[in-house]
């Protein structure tokens, strides 16, 4: 975590740019968006005669369970140490990851093997764990693809979706040394027989939780793969990292949460292994850890939670549907967001998290369409979050944002809004700044790549048509009063 340092908008800029170049990763994110918007629309067609309710119902209970998160957390704590599990509080990422380190070297540990956690990467568990010496082993068979390329997860739930089968075939070819495969029968079977030799022998495993049950001092843990159970069930040790929005007071929250969940994530009714795990191995039964450890992670959700405005983005379920309909995030992929979090939800709780000053930039990569609001299954307004983000970098807002030092202020910017303002709300200004645009924009079109802030917007756009002295003409025919 102390290794996270300010994100510069030649980084962004160097990131962007090189995605956009990139055709044969924007026709696999074109074509992957595609699918998971369809596959998520015909399911809600045919199986929900009142989807609309059920996000509302959804907003509530996410929303309730916030209300009173400090309660619930406490009663989480209490029901699983009754449980025997034993349960660790973690103020952020550096405390997390020395608390499983510390676990690995108790335990005579030097490898352990993870199902999905998005926790992790924000941790960025596994750069800390190779640090120390140790490894930290992906078994999701996106991220297996990924970590064979030493990259971080391009979406937080399908990790290697910007790769086709073509050029996971080459991977696997190059890295593991496997038979050039297309199918993706042949490549499972190559994902398998490597990922066997792993679960041979490994005493930790590790996971995310997708819920945190209160009242039961429970988690359920959901998946398609099988690697999940085995990573939670095989292992002598178990440790999975919760991040504190994730408990939910009762199953019955949980079940409403799920069936969000899943078609949003992934079109699908249900996955195929829901893991819910109570507590470690009883002395009658023939498998499940010895130890189960779980992780509360704060990570500066605490600061996110007392804000009334912005405690909404711990709402998030991370089923993924405000990336799949994004039209930024389906051309730039990503990795363009230099985060563990991208698209939509990523800007909004990424500055959160590690401070509006690291991640400034990141607030532009969002054309405020609303497509993320709408599609949303708990109802967060994550456009509106993100315009309001935008404030806080300028100075304004709410300045409850960690890193809000004003570090993020644009004087030129400022500048800009302010002569901008002074037009917009004098009418002579504003006709007179209509006309002179549209009289000097054929130049405009003519030397736009030469023209500072136009020269960016042309070279992946076409110039706009403008004709301000036909819409100052009109106004004026229609009658408008400005004054």
């Amino acid at each position: 975590m102390s290794d996270i340092g300010i994100k510069t908008k030649d980084e962004f800029h160097h990131a962007i740019n090189g995605n956009l170049n990139d055709k044969q990763l924007r026709a696999n994110l074109k074509n992957a968006m595609d699918t998971l918007k369809n596959n998520r629309k015909n399911l809600i067609n045919a199986r929900f005669y009142d989807w609309e309710s059920l996000r509302n119902k959804g907003k509530e209970i996410k929303q309730k369970n916030l209300r009173q998160l400090d309660i619930l957390l406490e009663q989480f704590e209490a029901n699983a140490v009754r449980n025997e599990i034993k349960v660790h509080w973690a103020k952020d990422g550096d405390e997390a990851n020395e608390i499983i380190y510390n676990l690995m070297v108790k335990k005579n540990v030097k490898k352990i093997l993870k199902g999905k956690s998005m926790a992790s990467e924000e941790m960025h568990l596994n750069h800390f764990l190779t640090q120390k010496g140790f490894q930290a082993i992906e078994t999701d068979l996106g991220e297996v693809i990924i970590q064979l390329l030493d990259e971080p997860p391009v979406h937080i739930v399908t990790p290697a979706i910007h790769k086709n089968r073509y050029q996971i075939g080459e991977i696997f070819h190059e890295k593991l040394n496997a038979p050039l495969e297309s199918e993706p029968e042949k490549l499972n079977e190559i994902a398998r027989i490597y990922m066997r030799k792993e679960f041979e022998e490994f005493k930790m495993g590790l996971s995310g939780v997708n819920f945190a049950i209160a009242n039961e001092g429970a988690i359920w843990l959901l998946e398609n793969e099988g690697n999940g159970r085995m990573s939670t069930a095989a292992p002598d040790i178990h440790v999975a990292i919760c991040g504190i929005e994730k408990v939910v007071e009762s199953f019955e929250d949980a079940a409403t949460l799920n069936a969000l969940l899943i078609p949003s994530a992934t079109g699908a009714p249900v996955t195929c292994y829901n893991n819910i795990i109570t507590s470690p191995r009883q002395d009658n039964e023939k498998d499940g850890p010895k130890e189960v450890h779980i992780i509360l992670l704060d990570n500066n959700r605490s600061n996110m939670l007392k804000d009334p405005h912005y405690y909404r983005s711990m709402s998030c379920i991370r089923c993924g549907t405000c990336l799949n309909h994004c039209p930024v995030y389906d051309k730039i992929g990503g990795h363009a967001y230099l985060s563990a979090y991208p698209g939509p939800i990523g800007e909004v709780i990424t500055p959160q998290i590690y401070g509006i000053n690291k991640f400034s930039p990141m607030l532009d990569l969002c054309s405020l369409c609303g497509r993320c609001s709408e599609v949303c299954p708990v109802k967060i307004p994550l456009a509106e979050l993100i315009r309001d983000l935008r404030s806080e970098r300028v100075g304004e807002g709410r300045k409850n944002i960690v890193g809000n030092d004003g570090s993020t202020k644009n004087p030129q910017e400022i500048f800009a809004m302010k002569q901008f303002a002074s037009a917009a709300t004098n009418p002579s200004k504003w006709r007179m700044g209509i006309t002179m645009v549209g009289k000097f924009a054929p130049l405009g079109k003519m030397f736009a790549n030469f023209i500072p802030g136009l020269k960016n917007w042309v070279k992946y756009r076409e110039f706009p048509e403008i004709n301000g002295g036909l819409y100052a003409q009109v106004s004026k025919m229609e009658g408008v009063i400005y004054e």
